[in-house]
Parts: structure tokens; C-alpha cells; sequence
């Protein structure tokens, strides 16, 4: 039988009814304002548009961190914002209220953003434009390379590149004036990725490589043409502007750059670190607050795996324990990378049989395991998510590393767990049917709050039961150390950011507190100095949706459904934390009246 969604309507499976958020209808001049501020937007964030399948503007590479476009920035927000305030919130109904809440969210936060001068960090060994245009240029990524005029507009964009790197050396060294600068660990990693993208074999070069897949209607005049643009393009443009950052960030920005791992030790770093921490984590929770959390956590977590390892006959210590885990051949059954794969499918089988009691629809976009590919599988941490089409036909992709299948650890990874996290339901069903649904207005049909999206992937691992997974020690194990490693991030990055931890301190804490390898545990820290607040995002999220669950169950006593709180929960889309417990709150008390 159909359950009815009680916020508003029904819910089918596949999709939303029609019936489910009526704001168009009801608030057309406020739909218009969503529509327009999106268009503007998409113009002012082309890279934004290109990953939302909006390609009018593929040929744009904005220098985001020019005086001119920060000015054209804060006017963008302030005017949007200014529309916004218009609007009487308390009138509008759920759909556009959570709407306009979410746009004024947005803006503010951007406008907050200006006078802390984060133009002046304009790039990091996992953040940056250099590094999403090499991703963009592969082939593989959003860039289109279906058209003549697809390969076209990707030249444009390549050449404009220059002046995107000039730019960023200009901030770079505002930043050594002032500064605020990156720690020099990250430099390190910094200069070699630039050097490897400037690399002269056109052969090793990612950017050579939509050469070698031009659509066979091409002809052989086009193929030629095409191939000149991209070979002067890259040779006088691309590869020279990588070389200079390059060369700048090993002769001129290294030496300059701080010897400590944190925002604490920079002017203005503990404001920088108290807006990234409200940022990704939409919420109002201070520093200290959080680390307190992350402490607790990690005592919690502790405890449980201390049951499983009595409950397995092991005697010795956790950490021996760990090393145990990591090194025992029986949990390393893989011959193949086919045999991984396989493995990740099998549980994609297990769970579908139990998605119908946890949710009422499922994404019409579907979704297939695959192989990293083996340029950058060496680099890849653990399996990953990318977002699916369903407009332009693209399945989404469940990303599996698997550079040695002989070393794939079934605890170590937590593959059972992993899976719900990273693929059904975590990223997909909360991703693609936000995608798929047309009744929510455009700017919010992509991913935009951590918070929420990485809670909610990290909240269905503890479904892993319901859905016919843990069965066994060692998959429980697994998802405790997905678990715990999440918790130890709040730890870690508050405290590397705060001044309570070194960089090596950091690293020892990890590989003391789950099991990890030195390389892991430094690649790790290096990401949470590289992304203040990043990390805080999944477990707080986690937290939050798990209280607010927990406290709507005690509200609603026998009436509270769990497939009905899922479903209520994934109907608009991600959204601030805060704007989230409202929503629900509302749900609630509808709920309770039905």
C-alpha cells in the first residue's frame, strides 16, 4: 500500500507526486525570484553550471578571487538578499518557506565570508581550480565533449586559465603581506601536483586526452582543427600557467608559508576557523563544544568495539587488536579487483530486498559500482560517490580503488558499511532524488550542505542491520571504525585549528584511536589543515538527525514511523541543520494531528 506523506502529499515510488509541494502555484513571484537568482547565479558560478548540467556556460573559468568579481559577488548577494526580505516567511507554505530559508542562509553566509579575505588561501593540495580543471579536462568529469562546439568551449575555457593563475599568485602574496598564509606541509604536496599538470609529454598530460576520444561523426578536417586548438592552447596557455604556479609556490609562497598546522597561529584565524565551523557545519556549536563531542564519541565508539573484541576471544589490547584486524590474511580474501567489485555488488543485492520498510520512493537515476580508473586510483582513499544524470542519461557511479585487491581488508574498509554510506541509501537516494525533483525550485537541486548530506550517508550506516548488514564481527567492526574515524575528525580538527594539537600530534592521536596506517593517519590531517571545518560536517550531521529522530519517536510515541521520518526527511532536498529541525519539528506537529 501507498503511505501517505504526511507533510503534504503522497509518495510513489520513483518520484514525488505532483501533489507534494504546491509552492509554485501558491507563490509564483517568490518561484520567480528562486528561478532568477539561479540563472545569475549560474552565470556568476559557471563551473557550478557545468556540474549542474546547465552548459550554456562551459566556455567560463571565473577568476574568483579578482577584485572585480568580489565586488560583483557581494552586490550579487546583497541585492538577493535584499529581494528576499520582501517576502513574509510566516506566509509561505513548507516548500517555499524552507525555499527562501535556505536562499537568505546562503546569502548570508556568503556575505559573512567577504571581510575575512579567504581569497588569500586561494587553493590547497584538495581544493582548487587548477585541480578541478585537470578533473574537468580528463574526459570523464562534467565537461561535455560530445560536440564541436563542446571541445570549442573547453578551449576557451583552458586559455583562460592564465589569468586565473596570475590571480592567484597576486592573493597568494596579499596573503604573505598580511599573514595568512598555508602551512608549509601542505605547500609540499602542493607543487608537485602543479608540476605533474604542466607535464610536457602529451601522452602523460590529462589534458591531452579528450584528443583521443573524439566522437567518430567528427570529420577528419574538424578532428585536425580541433587538434591544433588544443595543442597551441596548452602549450602557450595551460601548461605555462601551471609551470609559474609551480615555480612560485616552491621559490616564493614555500618559504613565506607558516610553520604550524593551523588557522590559530594566523591574524584573524580564529575568525576564519569560527565561520568555517558554522559553515560546514549550519549550526551555532563552538570549537570547544565540538571537541568535547569528538572526545565523547570516540570513549563511546571505544567501548563498543571493545565488546566485539571480547566477543571474538581476542585478549590483547584495542590497538593490538586493530593491528590484528589490519593483518589477519582470512580478512583479505580478494585475488582480483573483479572479485572487490563483486563483493560491492553482493551487498547492493542484500540491501534492496529491505528498501521498501525504510522508505516509501527510491531515485529513478540508477546507480552501478565500477573501478577507479587507473590514473588516479593510486591517489584515491577509500571507495567514493559520483553524482548521476538522469537528464542526460549518465548512471550515477559507486567509485571502488582497488590498486592491490590482495590488500582490500573487509573490516578495515568496512565494506557493508561503506556501501550504505556511499552509495544505497546514503549519497544516492538522498542526491538523486533531490536531483529528480522538479518540485523544489532549481538552485537547490544540487548538493549544497555537507551537514546534512554526509550526516544523512553517515546516520544510514546505523541502519546497516535493518537492512541485512552486520551480520558477522568483523562488518560490525567495520562500521565502528568507519564510525569512530568520523568521530576522531572532530577531534582532530578543532584541535588543529584551535592550537591544542601539533600536526604530529594529530597523527599519533589517530593511529592511537583506530586502525589506520601512518599514511593514512598523514594524509588525513593534512586534509583537515587543508579544509578547516570540512570534517566536523559528517558526525555533527550525524548527531543531529539521530537527535532529531530520537526526539520526534518520543514525541509521537506509537504513531512514529521510521519509513515516514525518512521519507519526510529526504521530500526537500538537503538544507542547513537549522532550517532542517524546524522543518521537521513542523512535520511533527502535522503528523501528530492526522
Amino acid at each position: 500500500m501507498i503511505k501517505k506523506l504526511l507533510i503534504s502529499g503522497l509518495i510513489t515510488v520513483g518520484v514525488l507526486s505532483t501533489t507534494t509541494i504546491k509552492a509554485q502555484e501558491n507563490n509564483p513571484q517568490l518561484r520567480q525570484l528562486f528561478d532568477d537568482y539561479y540563472a545569475a547565479r549560474m552565470k556568476l558560478f559557471p563551473l557550478e553550471a557545468t556540474a549542474a548540467g546547465l552548459h550554456q556556460y562551459d566556455d567560463l573559468l571565473p577568476v574568483e578571487g579578482g577584485i572585480p568579481y568580489l565586488e560583483d559577488t557581494e552586490l550579487f548577494y546583497r541585492t538577493y538578499l535584499r529581494k528576499l526580505k520582501k517576502f513574509d516567511h510566516v506566509k509561505l507554505n513548507t516548500g517555499d518557506r524552507i525555499s527562501a530559508d535556505i536562499l537568505a542562509y546562503t546569502l548570508r553566509t556568503g556575505l559573512e565570508g567577504i571581510p575575512l579575505h579567504l581569497e588569500y588561501l586561494p587553493m590547497n593540495q584538495f581544493v582548487s581550480t587548477p585541480l578541478e580543471l585537470a578533473s574537468l579536462g580528463s574526459g570523464d568529469g562534467d565537461q561535455p565533449f560530445n560536440t564541436v562546439k563542446d571541445y570549442e568551449n573547453w578551449a576557451k575555457r583552458m586559455a583562460a586559465f592564465m589569468e586565473w593563475s596570475d590571480t592567484c599568485i597576486a592573493n597568494f602574496d596579499k596573503g604573505i603581506r598580511e599573514g595568512i598564509v598555508l602551512p608549509k606541509a601542505l605547500v609540499r604536496l602542493m607543487i608537485p601536483q602543479m608540476e605533474s599538470l604542466a607535464e610536457k609529454d602529451t601522452t602523460k598530460n590529462i589534458f591531452y586526452k579528450p584528443l583521443s576520444k573524439m566522437p567518430p561523426s567528427f570529420t577528419a578536417a574538424e578532428k585536425d582543427r580541433i587538434t591544433k586548438l588544443y595543442q597551441r592552447v596548452i602549450a602557450s596557455r595551460l601548461r605555462p600557467a601551471y609551470q609559474q604556479l609551480a615555480r612560485y609556490l616552491k621559490q616564493i609562497y614555500l618559504p613565506a608559508a607558516q610553520e604550524k598546522a593551523g588557522l590559530s597561529a594566523l591574524p584573524l584565524g580564529k575568525q576564519i576557523y569560527r565561520y568555517y565551523v558554522r559553515s560546514f557545519t549550519t549550526t551555532s556549536l563552538a570549537p570547544d563544544t565540538i571537541y568535547q563531542i569528538g572526545l565523547s564519541e570516540v570513549a563511546r565508539i571505544h567501548a563498543e568495539m571493545e565488546r566485539i573484541k571480547t566477543q571474538t576471544g581476542f585478549t590483547g589490547t584495542l590497538p593490538e587488536y586493530f593491528t590484528w584486524l589490519k593483518t589477519n590474511p582470512q580478512l583479505m580474501p580478494f585475488k582480483t579487483p573483479e572479485a572487490v567489485l563483486d563483493a560491492y555488488r553482493a551487498i547492493y543485492q542484500k540491501v534492496l530486498p529491505h528498501i521498501p520498510a525504510l522508505f516509501g520512493h527510491e531515485p529513478q537515476t540508477p546507480m552501478e559500482v565500477r573501478r577507479v580508473e587507473a590514473y588516479r586510483e593510486a591517489a584515491s582513499g577509500g571507495p567514493f560517490y559520483i553524482k548521476g544524470n538522469i537528464a542526460e542519461k549518465r548512471a550515477a557511479i559507486l567509485y571502488v580503488p582497488v590498486p592491490d585487491a590482495t590488500k582490500v581488508n573487509v573490516t578495515f574498509y568496512g565494506m557493508e558499511a561503506t556501501f550504505i554510506h556511499e552509495g544505497i541509501p546514503g549519497h544516492h537516494f538522498q542526491i538523486a532524488l533531490q536531483q529528480e525533483n522538479k518540485e523544489i525550485p532549481a538552485f537547490r537541486r544540487q548538493p549544497s550542505f555537507s551537514a546534512y548530506f554526509e550526516g544523512w550517508a553517515l546516520y544510514v550506516e546505523s541502519l546497516g542491520e535493518k537492512m541485512g548488514c552486520y551480520t558477522d564481527a568483523y562488518q560490525q567492526m567495520g562500521a565502528l571504525n568507519n564510525e569512530i574515524h568520523r568521530a576522531i575528525r572532530l577531534v582532530l580538527d578543532v584541535a588543529i585549528h584551535t592550537g591544542k594539537m601539533t600536526r604530529e600530534e594529530a597523527i599519533d592521536y589517530m593511529m592511537a584511536n583506530e586502525s589506520v596506517s601512518k599514511a593514512i593517519a598523514t594524509a588525513e590531517v593534512e586534509r583537515y589543515m587543508a579544509m578547516p571545518g570540512q570534517a566536523l560536517s559528517y558526525k555533527i550531521g550525524e548527531i543531529s538527525i539521530r537527535t532529531l529522530r530520537d526526539k520526534l519517536s518520543a514525541q509521537l510515541g506509537t504513531r512514529f514511523n521510521l519509513r515516514d521520518f525518512h521519507d519526510a526527511l529526504l521530500a526537500y532536498g538537503d538544507m542547513p541543520l537549522q532550517v532542517l529541525e524546524k522543518y521537521m519539528d513542523n512535520w511533527a506537529a502535522n503528523y501528530q494531528q492526522q
